[in-house]
């Protein structure tokens, strides 16, 4: 039993670590290649990283592949007909003498160019408040990786009260929600302009906010309760984080479908709604597509392993010690 529990803390720990490691990773990329970007000039193609907190620049182009670009971009413009380019706004981000391309931004002019939104208005509930719920996933960890009720509910019960008043200290008197709100409608202004529209949804995003970060607050007093009352609700406390993968996998391909299916007539060309690529090779109009899990994606699959394995275990233990709490 005893060397049971060991391997027990011994992979929660591993899980805790990559855990936390998990959301500062890259956990997925996507890049777009087009004639307009050769490979000389743009070895990644325009490359973007998503984290669980934002998304990030992934390109990593500099010296002679800035220089080129530069060259590329000064032909280009010279042959614009005033309704869009996507190597225009590259233009800025070269003439900066920046190390690398802001491919973010980038993928933004791609994506005006079939009328969908930009990026940061994807996922405005989810990023935000990803950081409280890798807190909620770690308290489960350290909580199952205690062999006895009592101080399993001493963890339990310490570990979500900090989590809880971190939450809303940070989303509330500090303001960083109302500031979220403000920053994601400038953002979706910055390719569609209707006030009214942007407005709505902003209001909405506050609400389904608020609702999630109460709604949290209730789910870890469940799970308190339940670990009080029931001896195999522990086992959640191992299944919910090892479900991370599944978790990022479903929230961003649901996104890619609302992207694709919620297109607008300002792009320069009209596609039909389309689902993105979500794993592999892709195209739309002159754009190939490419669409991977990266090295942070590795670590919630590290997760999976170790606590499926450390559930197994504890299930064995509570089959064979019925007395056990």
């Amino acid at each position: 039993m005893e060397k049971q529990n060991r391997i027990i803390a011994g992979l929660s720990l591993v899980s805790l670590i990559c855990l936390i490691a998990a959301y500062f990773a890259p956990i997925w990329w996507v890049s777009l290649t087009a004639p307009n970007y050769p490979e000389d000039a743009f070895p990644d193609g325009i490359r973007i990283h998503f984290h669980f907190d934002g998304v990030y620049n992934g390109c990593k182009a500099a010296g002679k592949g800035t220089r080129m670009a530069q060259e590329i971009i000064q032909k280009d413009l010279s042959h614009e007909d005033e309704r869009w380019n996507p190597v225009l706004d590259a233009k800025k981000n070269v003439d900066k003498g920046a190390e690398g391309l802001d491919c973010v931004h980038e993928m933004n002019t791609i994506n005006h160019y079939v009328g969908m939104f930009p990026i940061a208005s994807g996922a405005p509930v989810e990023k935000p408040l990803a950081k409280f719920f890798f807190g909620f996933f770690a308290v489960m960890l350290l909580a199952f990786a205690v062999p006895r009720k009592k101080p399993r509910l001493l963890v339990l019960t310490a570990g979500f009260a900090a989590v809880a008043g971190w939450m809303l200290v940070d989303q509330f008197v500090m303001g960083k929600l109302a500031s979220h709100i403000t920053a994601y409608t400038a953002e979706t202004a910055t390719f569609f302009n209707e006030p009214d529209k942007i407005k709505a949804w902003g209001d909405n995003v506050h609400l389904i906010s608020q609702i999630v970060i109460f709604g949290l607050i209730a789910v870890m007093g469940i799970v308190i309760a339940g670990v009080a009352k029931l001896r195999s609700f522990q086992l959640l406390m191992a299944l919910v984080p090892a479900l991370l993968p599944a978790f990022f996998v479903i929230t961003y391909s649901a996104w890619l479908w609302f992207f694709g299916h919620n297109l607008h007539p300002w792009g320069a060309f009209t596609v039909k709604p389309f689902m993105p690529t979500v794993f592999g090779e892709g195209k739309v109009a002159q754009f190939s597509t490419y669409s991977y899990p990266y090295w942070g994606y590795g670590l919630l699959l590290a997760i999976f392993v170790c606590m499926m394995l450390a559930l197994l275990i504890r299930r064995k233990q509570l089959r064979e010690n019925p007395e056990q709490e």
